[in-house]
């Protein structure tokens, strides 16, 4: 086993996964500490590495693309304060970092994992149910259903028709997106049947993000409700064939065709009885 412990937090490596808990530390983030500790299985990897810096230095570890809803609904946009998957090392514990980082890279080897995409989710993604409130409303999701409730600050265009209540059934796609410079950011839900170009201010599947402090855990709702949409990847089951009435039709008249076969070997028919009945299916089919 390989563990190394740090004040950003505490990674072990047991050969078959990784834990990751996050530290108390005040430079952990927010979705950091609210994701709590994580189960990564080893075929889930892609990769780790180790940058040094002069003071500190980081771990990274590069999971396979599709292998969890949290990475696919942020879309690479998560802060390093925010990132699960990086781990800050002092740089007394460089030596440790380069240990570890040889551990998982030859489990890579000996168990010949692929650091292709994968068509299923690896991971299961935030624990349900669970309630952000951050910009202009509060997100809700209970596994199979999400509720958008307003506040005060909401443009009243949206809140006027109250809170919203998205079957997880009519949900086709999230998309989360923090707030950048001037650029307010939202988390958007995309509905079966009511499609919008409307800005998440004005769009009622929508919550409008400002930058503050809460907005992150957004993304926590986000990758809860990607882990329980088909995954993007997954391959697409091609549907089975449809007789037309003609082909059931002709299959029916093959299969009587064969029963009087057996009633003349029978003897139950006579050859000028089978023969007129056969002469009847035949200019059916």
């Amino acid at each position: 086993m390989a563990e190394i412990i740090q004040r950003d937090g505490t990674w072990t490596f047991d050969g078959d996964a990784l834990r990751l808990v996050p530290g108390r530390d005040r430079n952990v983030g927010v979705l950091r500490k609210s994701l709590g500790e994580l189960a990564v299985p080893l075929g889930a990897l892609a990769g780790i590495s180790f940058e040094h810096g002069k003071k500190s230095g980081r771990l990274r570890l590069r999971l396979r693309d599709g292998a969890d809803p949290l990475l696919h609904a942020t879309g690479g946009r998560l802060t390093d304060a925010s990132d699960p998957y990086q781990l800050t090392v002092d740089s007394d514990r460089y030596g440790v970092a380069e240990y570890f980082v040889d551990e998982i890279r030859n489990a890579l080897l000996l168990d010949e994992v692929p650091a292709t995409a994968v068509d299923r989710y690896l991971l299961p993604g935030p624990a349900v149910p669970l309630s952000v409130s951050a910009g202009d409303g509060t997100a809700s999701f209970d596994g199979e259903q999400v509720r958008l409730e307003w506040n005060w600050k909401t443009e009243e265009a949206k809140s006027a028709a109250g809170a919203r209540a998205l079957a997880l059934a009519d949900i086709q796609a999230v998309e989360w997106q923090p707030s950048v410079g001037l650029e307010n950011g939202h988390l958007r839900f995309t509905v079966r049947g009511a499609p919008t170009k409307a800005p998440p201010k004005y769009d009622p599947n929508s919550v409008e993000l400002w930058g503050f402090k809460k907005d992150p855990l957004m993304a926590l709702v986000a990758a809860a409700v990607q882990a329980r949409l088909p995954h993007p990847a997954a391959p697409v089951s091609a549907p089975a064939k449809q007789l037309t009435p003609t082909e059931v039709d002709h299959d029916a008249l093959l299969r009587r065709l064969r029963e009087l076969g057996d009633l003349r070997s029978a003897g139950v028919l006579t050859e000028e009885e089978f023969t007129l009945a056969k002469r009847a299916i035949l200019r059916g089919m």
